[in-house]
């Protein structure tokens, strides 16, 4: 990575103007009027991504040092897929209120917050924080990227099975950052009958361990149901499955699911489900990795929402943003929808502005919108 000045630096005007002496008009502008910094700086296209080190891709809590070159990655992919500016920033701290108190006293220098790689359920308390302290956008990108790419994915293998949202049976394994996402985007896209698990089974009130966290999920998903149990009486007759979990799930609860299953074994790089197991039971089948059809892929979605968000300069990034990314991406399948195709690849030219477009118009319907 590198920065790279967007005008020349040629010659003793060039200098005066982007210098001293310059400089300080702009500096008098903005401190008459800061909404100036919004078309004067390269703030408004500016996302800071912010991490402990905490839980960083697969390899857990690695610290902040060896966290910089995911960071660092998903600066790339942001310029790349999205044309936003990023810079990455590695906290030597895993203080809930020091990095609250931090990430505040850097927002000036930035038009969004990309939250990453940091451990529930620390990770929920420290975005709901700062989208009551910032102006700006906030977004954890490990739960609400992964949500907006798995709905939208999850709508096109829907269609492709003659299945609707209100009647579809979904099990998430994970109860995690992405599992909590998944499952609040899911209920607001229409799904109904859903059930979230982690090691101990169903996450339902009947347990007395669960975190706050899982209990208001618990809440929101089994108990409206009156589901329970184990993993195992989860799967049973389920239409769906999620995982955001790891560990695998064994071959003989995998075949106990409805007929034209819909499998989403998403964790990396093993997959809770094998894709050669998966399709021995299921109709479609998606995975986090690469190498295999379906790749539930946050680039597809990051990128685009901040650019949305960006050109508008919104205050913040809405439920209906995320669902709007999501049917956005959905749609650009179209007729091309197959059971290995109910995703676009991050590398078709027109993900991006589709995504940014719809971020963009739903930011101005929701309300928060500057421009």
């Amino acid at each position: 990575m590198e920065t790279v000045a967007t005008v020349g630096l040629s010659n003793k005007e060039d200098l005066s103007l982007a210098y001293t002496p310059g400089v300080a008009q702009v500096c008098e502008a903005i401190a008459e009027d800061p909404s100036y910094t919004r078309h004067y700086t390269w703030v408004p296209n500016t996302v800071a991504i912010v991490t402990d080190g905490t839980a960083v891709l697969g390899l857990g809590d690695i610290g902040p040092a060896a966290a910089m070159p995911v960071m660092e990655g998903k600066a790339v992919l942001f310029k790349q897929f999205g044309g936003v500016d990023g810079v990455p920033i590695c906290l030597a701290t895993t203080d809930v209120d020091e990095i609250i108190e931090t990430v505040v006293r850097l927002a000036p220098s930035f038009g969004g917050i990309n939250l990453e790689d940091i451990s529930a359920p620390r990770c929920f308390e420290i975005e709901d924080r700062l989208k009551e302290r910032l102006d700006i956008p906030v977004f954890h990108d490990d739960q609400h990227g992964t949500a907006v790419v798995t709905l939208a994915a999850l709508q096109n293998a829907l269609r492709l099975t003659g299945r609707n949202p209100e009647s579809t049976r979904v099990v998430i394994s994970g109860a995690g950052a992405a599992g909590v996402a998944i499952a609040k985007i899911l209920l607001e896209a229409g799904v109904k009958d859903l059930v979230v698990t982690d090691r101990k089974g169903v996450v339902s009130s009947d347990r007395s361990d669960l975190t706050p966290v899982k209990k208001a999920l618990a809440e929101l998903t089994a108990d409206r149901t009156g589901r329970s149990g184990t993993l195992a009486d989860a799967f049973a007759g389920s239409d769906v499955y999620i995982g955001v979990s790891g560990g695998t799930i064994p071959e003989e609860i995998v075949a106990t699911m409805a007929d034209d299953a819909l499998i989403f074994a998403m964790a990396n790089p093993n997959p809770e489900v094998h894709p050669e197991v998966a399709h021995r039971h299921a109709r479609v089948v998606a995975t986090g990795r690469s190498d295999f059809p379906n790749q539930i892929n946050n680039v597809l979605a990051f990128p685009g929402i901040f650019r949305g968000a960006f050109d508008v300069h919104a205050t913040a990034i809405t439920e209906g943003m995320k669902l709007a990314a999501a049917n956005a991406l959905a749609a650009l399948v179209g007729d091309d929808l197959t059971e290995e195709l109910v995703i676009p690849s991050p590398f078709d030219p027109r993900v991006g502005p589709a995504v940014a477009a719809a971020v963009a118009e739903a930011a101005r319907r929701d309300g928060v919108a500057r421009v």
